[in-house]
């Protein structure tokens, strides 16, 4: 299994040394204009089988992350139009800021690219993590979507670097899953105290 991480951020490089680190084959897929600024994608960029730009590291994938910012999404979207097969998985791992007269980005990736096979995941980590989880509070993260068979490979590509699964339901919960990670920012920007705040969601 090939795993494509797309996006220029902080979450794609972790996610993906992660799972390197577990013996899993992973392209990077940054844009164009793309800088190697940090130390770790200076790294990967020194290796000629590890960063290619977007279209190319899909195309070489089976399974596709979405890490990159929101600007890029409609880039993503292109990319994704144009495969050849649609029998890869997609993982949204972004966050659209919550609203429900426009949905989220793991909607708006399905309709833009006409891909079905879409699930979120990850969102609560945030695309600068670890930078945004300096205590490493964070040891779970939520996952939602459709296809039952798709959800239980999600479920265990999120054990296989550590963190505990947690199932949200259907694709319809993509948006809450979002408004939830926004929220803990909100609180936290407004908090006077230097610190951040991490929800878990209680089951029983």
């Amino acid at each position: 299994m090939t795993l494509g991480i797309i996006g220029g951020t902080k979450l794609s490089v972790t996610l993906g040394n992660k799972y390197i680190s577990r013996g899993i084959e992973v392209v990077f897929g940054v844009r164009e204009e793309f800088e190697a600024r940090q130390i770790e994608w200076k790294i990967l960029k020194m290796q000629k089988d590890k960063v290619f730009g977007y279209c190319e590291a899909m195309d070489k994938a089976d399974v596709i992350m979405v890490c990159c910012e929101n600007e890029f999404l409609p880039l993503v979207c292109k990319c994704l139009s144009r495969l050849e097969t649609k029998d890869k998985l997609v993982l949204d791992c972004t966050n659209g800021k919550y609203n429900p007269n426009f949905g989220c980005n793991t909607r708006y990736i399905q309709e833009k690219s006409g891909y079905k096979r879409v699930l979120k995941g990850f969102n609560n980590l945030g695309l600068d993590y670890p930078k945004s989880d300096p205590l490493e509070l964070v040891k779970e993260t939520y996952f939602c979507g459709d296809n039952d068979f798709d959800k239980y490979r999600v479920k265990k590509l999120i054990e296989l670097i550590g963190f505990k699964a947690i199932d949200a339901g259907g694709l319809d919960n993509a948006p809450l899953l979002e408004a939830f990670y926004h929220l803990r920012k909100q609180i936290t920007h407004f908090k006077k105290e230097n610190v951040d705040y991490h929800f878990k969601l209680m089951s029983v």
